[in-house]
């Protein structure tokens, strides 16, 4: 029987998402390269050929976030037929990567990420800048076309449609999954609905 060799790109994938269970579940702190070679079912030395340190690790998570981030937004724009559906469809996606990514909310918060990395820090900040600068060409659009109100400043509403989103992820993982993502995510959506559209 043969053993299928995954490319590098997919390996080094696999690995960041390994990253992101042990760091759901440890806490950066917890996550060390012996432990995640356990889990990926790799040597330590095969390990090392695709991340020399936990710092590259690290970096690499961090990459996967935002791929994943903006291609959501991507997915957002193509199923939807207008920028509030597009909106909708946006705060679903991100809830269901919260969900798949549990470490999401601690990593975020974690100090521990970026403790004497600022260049990390800064490059979490033009990650989350990036995604509300993409929330805010939705809103343009909508307003463009007259769905959402022109008196409202798009930057503005970003920030307010990420805030639908962190506190229920901060919520569900302080509960341990017990608070209702959905039930929340549902309603906050129909209060920030109602503010933003044109009557």
């Amino acid at each position: 029987m043969s053993i299928v060799k995954l490319g590098t790109r997919v390996r080094r994938e696999q690995i960041a998402q390994a990253a992101l269970a042990l760091i759901a579940s440890k806490g950066v702190n917890g996550l060390n390269m012996a432990g995640l070679a356990r889990r990926v079912g790799l040597g330590a030395s095969s390990l090392y050929r695709h991340f020399e340190s936990k710092d590259q690790v690290l970096d690499a998570v961090i990459d996967l976030l935002r791929e994943r981030l903006l291609r959501n937004v991507k997915i957002a724009i193509q199923e939807a037929a207008n920028p509030l559906e597009q909106l909708g469809r946006l705060l679903a996606l991100h809830m269901r990567l919260i969900l798949e990514y549990q470490a999401l909310p601690r990593l975020f918060f974690s100090g521990d990420l970026y403790a004497g990395h600022p260049e990390r820090k800064a490059k979490l900040y033009g990650i989350v800048k990036t995604y509300l600068g993409k929330v805010a060409e939705v809103i343009r659009q909508g307003q463009e076309k007259g769905t959402i109100r022109l008196d409202l400043d798009p930057d503005a509403v970003s920030v307010v449609f990420l805030g639908l989103i962190q506190p229920t992820a901060i919520l569900w993982h302080l509960s341990d999954g017990e608070f209702n993502v959905g039930k929340q995510i549902e309603r906050a959506w129909s209060l920030f609905h109602e503010a933003v559209r044109v009557r």
